[in-house]
């Protein structure tokens, strides 16, 4: 079953039950889903349709940080449709196995002891291999940590 599928299902659902809040924010997700179909004319494989869902979520995240304190009914919708998409986001790596992989993009690249001068190269050879499994925030601060 595709996550549009399934979004849909979840939506039906929450509209059954009469949770305005859950159906509103799987509706944003499913429009957002099949708009990125419409764009690429054509079923969306999985990896894709996972990066439509980080992305939405990433956008929530930046208008929370944005939003003022006492705007609390922005920041508490924000948060409710946030808990609603991180249902259907795909589980995100632990910060033992980015070391790992940062570890094995190294001894690839044969670098000992990591340098400022190469992150570029292993941010290069490592993005692909975290790329939607990952947050690249939390992926960079893992390698500048490691420089030091």
């Amino acid at each position: 079953m595709s996550k549009i599928d399934e979004v849909r299902s979840a939506m039906v659902a929450a509209m059954k039950a009469g949770d305005k809040e859950r159906k509103a924010a799987l509706s944003f997700l499913l429009s957002s889903l099949k708009n990125k179909a419409i764009d690429k004319r054509a079923d969306l494989t999985e990896e894709e349709e996972a990066q439509v869902i980080l992305k939405e979520i990433k956008q929530l995240k930046e208008t929370l940080d944005m939003t003022p304190a006492d705007r609390t009914d922005i920041i508490e919708e924000c948060q409710k449709r946030l808990s609603v998409l991180e249902e259907y986001a795909p589980k995100m790596m632990s910060e033992e196995e980015i070391r790992a992989v940062i570890l094995d993009v190294l001894s690839g690249l044969g670098i000992e002891k990591p340098e400022p001068k190469d992150k570029g190269r292993i941010m290069k050879e490592l993005m692909p291999k975290v790329k939607g499994k990952a947050d690249g925030k939390q992926v960079n601060e893992i390698v500048a940590s490691m420089m030091q």
